[in-house]
């Protein structure tokens, strides 16, 4: 290989690497109070926050269903979710924007895996992936304590 083609691979190869870590750590460097996909500024990754409540499991939600609150796109899977939502947005919306619970009792803010979730005391709580969720449950309480004081803290 020539001197040139080495060069050009290595620049291509730091491009991808420095993209790649925008994508993966959107949520990381966000002070944002609505956890969004980085293209696409969709909340929880697209997912219905009705649908975690109303059928007990992650569903993805509709392009044609969106609704825009708190600067973010908020997506359903039926016409009904998005008028519960319409109606009364902080009832179904996940505690601290959406951003990993966990990470925030930490003070941090990490993106969330849709799949790792739970309702307790009727709030939508999101985790960073089925691990940290573990981690989530074994003092569930004294995490959302520690968020709750850490909340306004990690936006700022």
């Amino acid at each position: 290989m020539t001197s040139r083609t080495l060069t050009a691979m290595r620049i291509t190869t730091l491009i991808v690497m420095v993209l790649s870590s925008l994508v993966v750590s959107g949520a990381a460097w966000s002070k944002d109070p609505v956890n969004t996909t980085l293209f696409g500024n969709k909340a929880i990754h697209g997912y219905d926050p009705v649908a975690y409540f109303a059928d007990g499991k992650p569903v993805a939600g509709r392009e044609d269903l969106e609704f825009e609150w708190m600067g973010a796109k908020w997506r359903f899977a039926t016409a009904e979710h998005r008028e519960a939502f319409e109606k009364t947005p902080e009832k179904y919306a996940p505690q601290y924007g959406g951003y990993c619970a966990y990470a925030v009792s930490q003070g941090r803010l990490v993106d969330i895996d849709p799949n790792a979730w739970s309702i307790v005391d009727g709030k939508l709580y999101l985790n960073y992936d089925l691990n940290i969720q573990k981690k989530w449950q074994l003092d569930v309480r004294g995490y959302v304590m520690k968020a709750d004081k850490n909340w306004s803290g990690v936006l700022k």
